[in-house]
């Protein structure tokens, strides 16, 4: 038997048993949609009850633990700075420290704006009910919306990260957390994906993408699951290679687009230009090292569905809390509408009470659905005016929209008053397309930023705090340069859109200049 038959032969047995277990986790997400609350309870209570013998567990007497606001009181809110003493020993071989099961493979996370690596500990739960159970709820979630959808009878292109996996000790392993994914992930599962596993091994991004270019286009892929600025890069790639005007003419059943990582808005139009269908469906996801916390469960929904029944108890800090000796917490009970909140997860890797470092808003408290804002650390509030990132993000999309233009990728930061210029905000956008002049367009950035954020407005008021903005193009690929020099190319990392101090941007504006 030949291996192409064996390989049929295995997809018609996991095909019908894959749609089964889609119906199963359909029906467990109605269930936690409805029963929101109650869910919560009782994975607080697993994870309570299978750490109680841990190290953590003991000494914060999680068998003492009644409740969720025991909870509260007993145990601290952690950071990766607080809780690497214990990472640390599990990294050298100890177990049962932070969960009861043996961990031996850590998420390498470094955040675009911190040399720091850090090392999430993923334990077995973590894999199967967290991140890959995550993976696929965003199918069912789709499937449950599209039932007559062709989604599984092709491939899924994914551009993660790096998938270099390292080998700390005779036990312990590290990577991306694609790179575990990918080397824990059962065979049906690597069946499904695009590009194959000598491509997905690669280190060196920019020769990855040119392999994945030419080795996906003789395939069927029907959706495709990135970070949009790089899926962008892909796709310009692929059809200067194939001379195709779009997309649909290289895979004409491709019909979702799986993307998170950065907010979309700003680059919807330039994807709807590349995949001219009405019928494509965008879906966005809010997944980290740390574990898969929401997925869009509707096209006409703002929001993503919160997920409840993956191993992770959420608490949300309001954001005007952080940095409070007791911040004030809240549970799902507690939440609001379209309030800033910090989001704060205890999972089954044994991150107990972890600022994850991302800001959030519900856009919906029945089902539970939120958005990303931001970062607690990636704002500009130099002169009282709060912008955060969604504030840019939406700015940036509503001058597109109103100029043509389309944007790469921005980042911004404060210029501070002195004796004689009032403060301003710098930004340094790279643009795809630019149909007005780079003044015209600043000003209709300046009047969108003040139209959504009144503290801006009240702080630009005839120039009182803020001037005009300092806006600056950046030549083609210069963030990706930049990103290069800093060792940083790659799936996973981003260019900082927004922050409240000058590092970044006085490296960047080295870059402004094409001959760098």
């Amino acid at each position: 038997m030949s291996v192409l038959t064996d390989l049929n032969t295995y997809m018609s047995i996991i095909s019908p048993a894959f749609k089964g277990y889609i119906k199963l986790r359909q029906s467990a997400i109605d269930n936690f949609m409805h029963n929101p609350i109650d869910t919560q309870q009782q994975v607080f209570n697993h994870l309570i009850g299978s750490a109680q013998f841990t190290e953590y567990g003991k000494k914060y007497n999680f068998e003492r633990i009644d409740s969720i606001s025991d909870f509260q009181k007993i145990v601290p809110i952690n950071d990766y700075e607080t809780l690497k003493p214990y990472i640390q020993r599990i990294l050298e071989g100890t177990q049962n420290v932070l969960w009861p099961s043996p961990i031996t493979w850590f998420a390498k996370s470094s955040g675009t704006t911190s040399d720091k690596s850090k090392f999430i500990p993923v334990s077995k739960e973590s894999l199967d009910d967290t991140h890959f159970r995550g993976g696929r709820d965003v199918l069912a979630l789709y499937l449950k919306e599209n039932p007559k959808s062709e989604l599984t009878s092709g491939k899924c292109l994914v551009l993660g990260g790096s998938h270099q996996i390292n080998q700390l000790n005779a036990a312990s392993f590290f990577g991306d957390l694609s790179a575990v994914m990918l080397q824990n992930m059962p065979l049906a599962g690597q069946l499904f994906r695009l590009p194959e596993l000598s491509i997905a091994l690669m280190t060196e991004w920019e020769d990855k993408i040119e392999r994945m270019a030419h080795s996906t286009i003789s395939e069927n892929v029907t959706y495709i699951a990135g970070v949009p600025t790089w899926t962008i890069v892909l796709i310009k790639r692929i059809l200067e290679i194939t001379g195709a005007t779009n997309l649909l003419e290289i895979w004409p059943n491709l019909e979702l687009y799986i993307h998170g990582g950065v907010n979309f808005t700003p680059y919807r139009r330039q994807f709807e230009q590349f995949i001219p269908s009405p019928y494509m469906s965008y879906r966005e996801t809010y997944n980290a090292s740390e574990g898969f916390f929401a997925a869009q469960d509707r096209d006409d929904e703002e929001g993503m569905l919160l997920f409840l029944n993956h191993g992770i108890f959420y608490e949300f800090m309001p954001q005007s809390e952080y940095g409070s000796e007791n911040p004030r917490m809240l549970t799902l009970k507690e939440v609001e509408l379209y309030k800033n909140y910090a989001i704060v997860i205890s999972t089954n890797g044994g991150l107990w009470r972890y600022l994850v470092g991302d800001t959030v808003q519900f856009t919906s408290l029945n089902p539970f659905r939120i958005k990303v804002t931001g970062r607690l650390k990636h704002f500009i509030n130099a002169f009282g005016e709060e912008v955060i990132v969604d504030n840019a993000d939406n700015a940036i999309a509503a001058a597109c929209a109103e100029t043509g233009a389309t944007v790469v990728d921005y980042s911004a930061a404060p210029v501070y008053m002195t004796g004689e210029n009032n403060g301003a905000h710098e930004w340094i956008i790279e643009f795809d397309h630019l149909p007005v002049s780079l003044e015209t367009f600043t000003v209709l950035l300046d009047k969108s930023l003040q139209a959504i954020n009144s503290d801006y407005e009240a702080k630009r008021y005839k120039d009182m705090a803020l001037r005009m903005p300092i806006v600056h193009a950046m030549p083609r690929d210069g963030f990706k340069k930049w990103l290069k020099d800093k060792g940083k190319l790659g799936g996973q990392h981003k260019v900082p859109r927004l922050n409240n101090e000058r590092k970044y941007l006085e490296e960047m504006l080295a870059y402004l200049n094409p001959t760098n």
